[in-house]
């Protein structure tokens, strides 16, 4: 399980790293779902499956949405790709820094990361996720209405972006 939560972990690292060295949009859409997917490994691996299905929903079915519709505004006949020169010399840049920075807090202070939820406890009736599950649809719903209401309000404000080249509020696109 510790190899697992180490392929996990990595992934999560080089998807930020993707991220950030500033490829075309649709490698940085690739780049966020692959941190997405390696965040919500290590969530499950510590304990939090229903948390980690959760989050992995909602971000797949609010923040590519949105992120589709900004695509499609800077859309580029000719993207840059992971393989183009100034994408590599930043990803490298960022793996130099992840190193150091790695090399510099070497000394212990992750030493319980690396066990999992299965580790720890050996005769647990209850997963630590099924009394969060509980509070949350019982002191938490306020908020998940709350959350309900932002999405849509986001939904309308990149509609409203996105609405066209004559109205909206992109008119100098």
């Amino acid at each position: 399980m510790v190899y697992i939560m180490c392929i996990f972990m990595l992934g999560l690292v080089l998807g930020v790293i993707v991220v950030a060295s500033n490829p075309s949009p649709y490698f940085g859409a690739l780049g966020l779902v692959v941190v997405s997917g390696m965040g919500c490994g290590i969530l499950v691996g510590h304990g939090a499956p229903f948390l980690s299905l959760v989050l992995f929903l909602i971000y797949l079915g609010g923040m590519l949405v949105v992120f589709a519709y900004s695509a499609a505004l800077a859309a580029e006949p000719f993207p840059e790709t992971l393989g183009s020169r100034s994408v590599v010399v930043n990803v490298l840049g960022y793996l130099v820094g992840v190193v150091l920075g790695a090399s510099f807090f070497w000394d212990g202070w992750f030493g319980g990361l690396w066990l999992t939820v299965d580790e720890g406890v050996e005769l647990s009736l209850l997963r630590g996720d099924v009394g969060g599950v509980a509070v949350m649809y019982s002191s938490g719903g306020l908020m998940l209405v709350l959350s309900a209401w932002a999405l849509l309000l986001t939904l309308f404000v990149v509609l409203e972006v996105c609405r066209g080249l004559s109205r909206g509020a992109l008119r100098a696109v």
